[in-house]
């Protein structure tokens, strides 16, 4: 992963950062999202609806290594933004 961006940020709601992550300088993923859910946070990654209803992810990782090192990422981006605006508000 070459970048990694924050792109909206709401604190207040279970949804929590909007992130695009670019791989290798040659291909990125927007809309993944910080989740906060019942056991913490997680990402989900884009996805859309089914005509049945049924939310499908239009791009995954598809090993769990890949899986981690994305999570990993996202993570240290949203938490690095989280110390920064605290860091910020008390000066």
């Amino acid at each position: 992963m070459t970048d990694v961006s924050l792109n909206r940020i709401n604190l207040n709601g279970p949804v929590k950062a909007l992130v695009s992550v670019t791989f290798d300088d040659a291909f990125a993923v927007h809309e993944i999202k910080v989740v906060e859910g019942k056991k913490g946070l997680f990402i989900a990654m884009p996805s859309q609806v089914s005509p049945e209803g049924i939310y499908q992810d239009i791009v995954h990782p598809i090993s769990q290594e890949a899986r981690d090192s994305l999570s990993k990422a996202v993570f240290d981006a949203f938490h690095l933004f989280i110390i920064e605006s605290k860091g910020n508000k008390e000066c």
